[in-house]
């Protein structure tokens, strides 16, 4: 079958940088799913306009904003149902290096049936609890795919390989909120599916919204975390088996 892309970027009330992203995007002339996760009304009326100005965008509207793992399920959700066979994933808030959708693209392409990830590369603009707090994440993750083949779950700069993630929420219920980057990489590669990193360079813009909500965010990542640890030990013999036959 031939391979099929799409982009899909959540949007929570990102009403500045959206359109100069979405402009970027045009150039690689792929459908591009925008899905407005319950934005505030003047953040509608901008994106209502980007659907109106560009053939390749689709808007979807979420009534109520279910944070971004709901909104990114829904785009990854359409895009299948549209018969996509792989969908980029790309934040709102214009921090991911649109040079580098080229070398994910193709990276995918070389490697089909792989979640392609970016791995980040920060500038001075992160803070630095942000940056070492990622690293409590890291080692959770290592633990529980018991590899350190995942080298950051935390990046939405992705290429899902629809078929795959569309047999795994089948079977699971995802985390809607911060949680879901972290918890859909682990679940992924139990399932089999190999994860391929690209170095990718962040940047955090200055005057940026950031939705992360330090108090019921970090809940439900360490809940997400208590889950997914005891997901491994269920899974520990096959996750033995597939480390020492790499």
């Amino acid at each position: 079958m031939t391979s099929q892309y799409c982009i899909v970027i959540p949007n929570y009330n990102h009403g500045d940088v959206i359109e100069d992203t979405i402009a970027s995007l045009i150039e690689f002339t792929l459908p591009i799913i925008l899905v407005d996760d319950g934005s505030e009304p003047l953040t509608q009326k901008v994106l209502s306009k980007i659907d109106e100005k560009y053939a390749e965008v689709v808007l979807l509207r979420r009534d109520k904003n279910g944070g971004k793992g709901a909104a990114v399920n829904t785009g990854l959700v359409k895009a299948y149902e549209m018969g996509m066979t792989h969908a980029l994933q790309i934040d709102a808030d214009g921090q991911h290096d649109l040079a580098d959708v080229d070398t994910m693209l193709a990276e995918s392409r070389s490697n089909p049936k792989a979640l392609i990830s970016g791995r980040p590369i920060y500038d001075d603009s992160i803070s630095k609890s942000r940056y070492y707090g990622r690293f409590i994440t890291h080692f959770w993750v290592w633990i529980e795919t018991l590899s350190l083949q995942i080298k950051d779950s935390m990046c939405g700069f992705r290429v899902y390989p629809l078929e795959a993630y569309a047999e795994l929420i089948k079977q699971v219920k995802l985390g809607t909120r911060m949680d879901y980057d972290i918890e859909v990489m682990v679940r992924l590669f139990w399932q089999g599916v190999n994860v391929r990193f690209i170095a990718t360079k962040v940047h955090y813009p200055e005057g940026g919204v950031s939705h992360f909500n330090a108090l019921q965010d970090n809940w439900l990542i360490s809940k997400m975390h208590s889950k997914l640890f005891f997901g491994m030990l269920v899974r520990f013999p096959a996750l033995l088996f597939r480390r020492s036959n790499r």
